[in-house]
Parts: C-alpha cells; structure tokens; sequence
C-alpha cells in the first residue's frame, strides 16, 4: 500500500513517519523540483507499507512549492490512502485541512496526535464521535512514545474507496456547482471538487491537471464557455472572486467549529496560560531581543569551546594515519609526484576541513534543533519579522539565516520555507552575509591573538561581529527588494508551536544526519579537486617562484589597500573550495612551503603573523573579509541547484565580494587617518 502522510506544521508528523518506517528510509527530491521528500517503508502483517512524508501545508490552496507538492499528491496522486496528522491541543484549527482532504477522498485515517499535551491542558476529544462525524478512522496517538502507531497501520488496511465522501455545504454556490457537474470528467477527480477550482479560476490546479492527465481544459470551449457564464452571471449578481472564495473558507471553518464544539471539551479555559505568559517575555521587543543575543552568545561559546577538543582529536588521528599510508603508498612504487600530490594535498586538505568543520557543526546543529524542537525558533521569526518587513522581506528569513550560522548551505536549502520568489532568492543571496562554523576558526583564533584572549569575553567579540553582520544582512536585504528584486512584501502564517520536551537523542540523530553529514558530504567531494589544485599552486614554479608567490605579488597592492596583503587575499581564493582551509594556506605562503600545515602554538602562529607584517587592523580586515566575501564552493553549488540559474549564483558570489572590499578599503583608510592624525 502506498501511504501519503498530510498534516500542518508542528504536527509531528515527521515523528510519525520516523515511528512507522524506524531505518527504513530515505530522502531525495521530489522529480523535477527541488522540494526535499522522504520516503519510508513498514512490513506489518504481510503487508508492506510505502510511506511518503509529504510538506507540511494549512491548506490545499498551495502558496509554495512544498504546499504544491502535497496539494497535488492528494489532488491527483497514485496512493491507496492518505494518513492524516492533526495536533490534539489545536484540533480545530487542523481541522480545516481535514475537511479538504475528505471532500477529495475517504481514504483516509487521522492521527489525532499529541494527546499526551492536549491531557496536560485539560483538553478531552471525544473520538468515537470525531471518527462518526468524519466517517473515517480516528486513532489518538502520541507519536514520541508509538502509541497508537500500530493501530494506525490496522486501520490503513480498511480504508474506505467510493464517492461516498464527505461534503460541505457551500451556500448559493451549490446551485452553480450543479450547473457546472454536466461538464466535469467522468473519472479521474471528484467532480464537486473540480467544479469549485473552476469557479475559483484556479489556474494552477487546471494546468496541474492537464500535465497529470494529458488533457487540455483551456482547449474545451464548451467547458470555458460554461464557466464563463456562470461567473458573469454572479458577477451580475454582485458576487465578487473574493466573495466566492470567502464563503469556501467560511463554509469550511464553519464546519470546523461545530464539529469540534461537539467533540472537544476545555475542561480549564486558560489552558495555554503558561505558554502565554512565557511568550509575553520571549516575543517582546526588549527581553525578547536580550534572550535571543544572549543565546545566541551562549551557543556560539558552547561551540567555541567545545569543538577545540574533538578538532584535536580528530586531527592528530587523521596526521597518524597520513604517516601509515605515506609509507604503504611507497611501499607499492607509487610515482612520488603522485604520492606528493595525494598526500600534502589532496589528503591533507580533506583532513583539514573534516577536523575542523566536523566538530562545531557537530554541537552547533543540534543546538539549533534543539531550540526547533523546543518551539522556540518561531518566536525568533516573529521577533524579528517587522525588521525584515522594513527591508520588504519576510521573517521567515529569519530562521534561514539561524542555520547559515552552521552552514551557509543549509541555509540557502532553508529557503524553500519562503513562498515568495522574490523574498526566497533575497535570503539565498543575503545568507552567505553571516559567518559559518567554516569561518569560526578564522574569527576565533584572531580574536585570540590581537583582541581578547580570554574565552568568555572572545566569545562576546565574537557575537559583535555577528550582530553587525546581521545588521548588514538587512541593509544588503533591502537594497535588494529596492533595485533588482522589486516587489511587495508578503504576508505569512506564523505559528507559535507549544512549548515542549525536547527528545534529546532524537535531536542529535536528526540534526547528525539531516545537517552535519549533509553538508560534511558535499564539502568532502569539493575539497578533493581543491586539495590537488592547492598543491600544484605551490609546487609548480615559474623562475624560482611558486604560483602561489606569483599571484600572491599580483594581488599584494590590491591587499594593501585593503589593510591586507597578497598572501592573505590569495588564501581566500585559495579557501574557496572551503573557508577551513584559509589559515593553514596563509601559513603555507608566508613559510614558502609546498604544502598545508599548521602551527599548534598560537603564540608561533602570532609571531609568524607579526614578522610578516601584521598588526591589529590587519587582523580586524581579515575577520570583516573573513565575513564579508564570495561563500564557499559548497554554497555557490547550492544556489545554482536552487535557483537553477546561473545569473543568481554569480551575484550571490559577486555582491558579498564587492562588500567586503568595499568595508575593508573604509576602515583601512578611516584607521590609517585617524593613527595619521
């Protein structure tokens, strides 16, 4: 059987789909769009279940890619049944898309989960009733724990296939849809459905049915003409396109309403009390803003800390092992130019960017969901959502721009939250403008050396650095909604999930495999190439002199001028496989070495910095340059598989570079006049 699981967000459907299908799952992209799908199966009783986990949607009225890919799936779908997910402590409002479903099909079981917080509330659901009233199956369950998860796959078994669906009365449209039924096919759709899409003029369900059915309904004049009409014959009446779509909504909500005054009991009216009080503090302006600071300096000095231990490990294992297949690798008579390059390049950049970026994804990631899982992190969108509407954008950007913070990848594949196209392709271009964990290692080990070297107080230099580059996150954001990216703002649905328990191991587990290795992955088969090409930059030479010293010379003026120097602007180029690598690149070129290494001693690193010119404005253009330029191969990848445009990948690369340059050219020039002074 081939199961779609619907429901609204924060409904714990995932945690349902992750209880039926347990390791026997995997995710990809739905065909031809970039919309993520997982996909699971259950053997039970003899019967293998094929579950899809489809985006979460209020609505089958679709206003993003994701809520088209799950309006569709039910619209026009190869399924055997629909599994319905709805939060017991908010029943009525998932009714809404309840009703929707059924009015399409009856072949369909609801999950009333989450009934463990719904009895904390004092909330009672009569659900022999609900299931009465419905005509469906409705099993309770608490997804966390797999309660009801059995009775669940019984119940799949069972459900029902006839045109005995459920039906909501749609006032004086019904008389019209009558009219319109003559017309609608035969087979392939509930007729009373298609009838209401053509009244609506819903152009986006008649072409998707055309594509699915090889048909075209705007070729059918009698069909048009029928449609046209009926609509001019209301319009006559007074009866506007908003008006019709007004009394579907109402007629649903209506519904809503009397079917949960009559299965739902609020045995304590403030039943959300706690959840409310909380929120008065969290979502205000003043002690909402300090929390969210305050977090955010909580979590990057857990990761600051935190990760320095297991990167050591990680790299003393990995140069352990580079002497063992340094010798296997001679030991069979490979070419020693070969060995060389596989080695002191292709391997130790890998080693490098494992060590160092697995350890602080690895504690920022689940950090992030954590606070996701605890329902926090729309109260941050909400937060901050008037700011990004002063730039024209979306608050939503908001929590795409969180995870640029572990990886700007991630980040950029976050957008597909945002419905608009305009605000989506403004948070993919604007993400890069906050620091990933890639250049946390750049940003601390300089704030160490020429700021603070205390790690409480590092860290808090650290957030400064942030905050401004969140600042010029919504400058750049509406600069862009201003000139290239025009356009109104949109609105957006925004729920505060309860608050809730978060499920530790899971987190981790989720955040391991869904982020971390995600990104590690994508990064691994970049740094491959980049570590052969480091290596030759280094080891070809051109009269006595390295590539690497040559285009280092080139570009030293245009470093200089920008508080820097060549060999500095050079290992950006170099990084831009991944922003990792940077220092050990620097290291590289001012020791005239033909390989990576690295320098365990912050104090000989310090002085190898001083004896080739540096000072603390050197440092600070290095941290601004560090957060302000082109994002990583891996990003730029990302974009280009999300936009599918050239054109936008080359001005998220484009934009941040001219930036940076632009900040770091202002405070050379404004420190060089002020010391001049």
């Amino acid at each position: 059987m081939k199961i779609g699981l619907i429901g609204n967000p924060n409904v714990g459907k995932s945690t349902i789909f992750n209880a039926l299908t347990g390791m026997h799952q995997h995710t990809g992209n739905w065909p031809g769009k970039t919309v993520e799908r997982a996909s699971g199966y259950k053997i039970y009783n003899g019967i293998r279940y094929e579950f899809e986990d489809l985006p979460g949607t209020y609505s089958l009225t679709p206003h993003s890619m994701e809520e088209k890919v799950t309006s569709d799936f039910v619209y026009f779908g190869d399924y055997d049944a629909l599994l319905l997910v709805c939060d017991a402590t908010a029943l009525e409002r998932n009714l809404n898309l309840v009703l929707q479903v059924l009015e399409i099909t009856n072949k369909v079981v609801v999950s009333v989960n989450l009934v463990d917080e719904a009895k904390k509330k004092k909330i009672e659901i009569d659900f022999d009733k609900l299931s009465n009233l419905l005509r469906v199956p409705v099993i309770p369950t608490v997804a966390r724990d797999k309660n009801g998860i059995l009775e669940v796959l019984e119940k799949l078994c069972f459900v029902c296939n006839n045109d005995n669906v459920f039906k909501i009365d749609y006032d004086f449209l019904e008389t019209e849809i009558d009219k319109l039924s003559c017309m609608a096919p035969n087979e392939h759709i509930n007729k009373r459905i298609f009838c209401l899409h053509l009244l609506l003029s819903d152009y986006n369900f008649l072409k998707s049915f055309d594509y699915k059915f090889n048909t075209c309904l705007s070729c059918n004049l009698d069909l048009k003409n029928k449609v046209y009409y009926i609509l001019n014959d209301l319009y006559k009446k007074g009866f506007t396109l908003e008006d019709i779509r007004a009394v579907i909504s109402e007629s649903v909500a209506l519904k809503c309403k009397e079917i949960s005054n009559e299965v739902i009991v609020f045995k304590e009216k403030n039943y959300d009390k706690k959840d409310r009080i909380i929120d008065k503090y969290l979502t205000s302006k003043f002690f909402g803003t300090i929390v969210m600071i305050m977090l955010l300096f909580i979590v990057l000095w857990i990761t600051i800390v935190g990760a320095n231990y297991p990167s050591k490990i990680l790299y003393d294992v990995f140069f352990k092992f580079e002497g063992y297949l340094f010798q296997f690798l001679n030991y069979i008579h490979v070419p020693k130019i070969i060995v060389n390059a596989f080695i002191f390049g292709i391997y130790r950049v890998l080693s490098w960017v494992v060590s160092v970026m697995l350890p602080p994804m690895a504690i920022f990631f689940p950090f992030f969901t954590l606070l996701e899982d605890i329902g926090y992190l729309p109260r941050i969108a909400f937060n901050l959502d008037n700011v990004f509407k002063r730039c024209n954008s979306c608050g939503k950007q908001t929590l795409t721009m969180i995870e640029g913070f572990g990886c700007n990848a991630v980040g950029v594949i976050g957008a597909r939250i945002i419905d608009s196209p305009r605000e989506r392709l403004i948070a993919i271009i604007t993400n890069s403008f906050v620091p990933c964990n890639g250049r946390f290692p750049l940003l601390i080990t300089l704030i160490s050396m020429f700021l603070i070297t205390n790690n409480i107080f590092g860290s808090f230099a650290l957030t400064l650095f942030i905050l401004f580059s969140i600042l010029i996150t919504f400058v750049i954001s509406r600069i862009l909604s201003d000139t290239i990216l025009k356009g109104e703002k949109s609105s957006f649905i925004l729920e505060f999930p309860p608050y809730r328990r978060p499920q530790i191991i899971k987190v981790i587990v989720r955040s391991m495999f869904d982020r971390t290795l995600f990104v590690l992955k994508r990064a691994v088969i970049i740094s491959i190439p980049a570590g052969l090409i480091i290596w030759l930059f280094s080891n070809i030479y051109i009269d006595n002199l390295s590539l690497l010293k040559i285009f280092s010379n080139i570009l030293d003026p245009l470093g200089r001028l920008l508080g820097m120097d060549g060999v500095i602007l050079m290992a950006f180029v170099l990084g831009f496989p991944a922003n990792e690598i940077v220092i050990p690149i620097m290291i590289m070129g001012y020791m005239s070495l033909g390989y990576i290494t690295d320098i365990s001693s912050t104090l000989e690193l310090k002085s190898l910095f001083l004896n080739n010119g540096w000072s603390t404005l050197t440092a600070i253009c290095v941290m601004l340059f560090s957060i302000f330029h082109f994002p990583c191969m891996t990003t730029i990848w990302t974009i280009k598989k999300e936009t599918g445009s050239n054109k936008w990948a080359f001005i998220s690369f484009i934009l941040p570079l001219m930036l940076g340059i632009l900040i770091c050219l202002l405070v050379n020039l404004v420190f060089k006049f002020i010391l001049g002074l």
